[in-house]
């Protein structure tokens, strides 16, 4: 059995830039919406498919446990420790690793910051994808996210393809 990797090795280093390349773009989208858009209005982009929005949410995916910002902060920070403990036992080792780790990194660190500045203390979504009905207001309609939310599913994508393509590798005999 091999011992723990230093704690800033090569791939930690590497995980830890696009993590923070993703967190500097995630807060800048978001401060550009901040400047640009009031809360609660919608810009079409791409009419019967896709707005710019502001939105907020102090819950979690589909606002769920919408007023619990504190609680969902400690469970992000939960979340990162013990990814990044975790981390060799889901192929960060591997670069696509390192880049899903980076990614999903990246977006907890963002979403957090969020929810814990002053003044803020809710998670800025901008991006909102629907389909309109042609000659109908009726909406098929998917909850507004951001760049945050974006990589942190990428990444987990990521993780769980090459986890599934690992375990799907037959094992050679002993």
């Amino acid at each position: 059995m091999s011992a723990a990797p230093p704690i800033f090795n090569a791939a930690t280093r590497r995980i830890f830039v696009l993590a923070a390349v993703v967190f500097a773009l995630d807060q800048f989208t978001k401060w550009l919406v901040l400047r640009c858009i009031v809360e609660g209005d919608e810009h079409i982009i791409i009419p019967g498919f896709f707005n710019l929005a502001h939105r907020v949410n102090t819950g979690a995916a589909w606002s769920m446990f919408t007023g619990n910002n504190a609680l969902l902060a400690a469970v992000a920070i939960t979340a990162l420790v013990l990814l990044f403990v975790f981390r060799r036992h889901f192929n960060a080792e591997r670069i696509l690793g390192q880049f899903a780790f980076g990614l999903i990194f990246g977006g907890i660190i963002g979403n957090l910051t969020d929810r814990l500045l002053p003044g803020r203390h809710a998670v800025v979504d901008f991006l909102h994808f629907y389909m309109q009905r042609r000659g109908s207001y009726e909406m098929l309609d998917f909850p507004a996210f951001n760049v945050a939310d974006s990589a942190i599913c990428t990444g987990v994508a990521i993780i769980l393809l090459i986890n599934w393509r690992t375990d799907s590798v037959p094992k050679p005999a002993q």
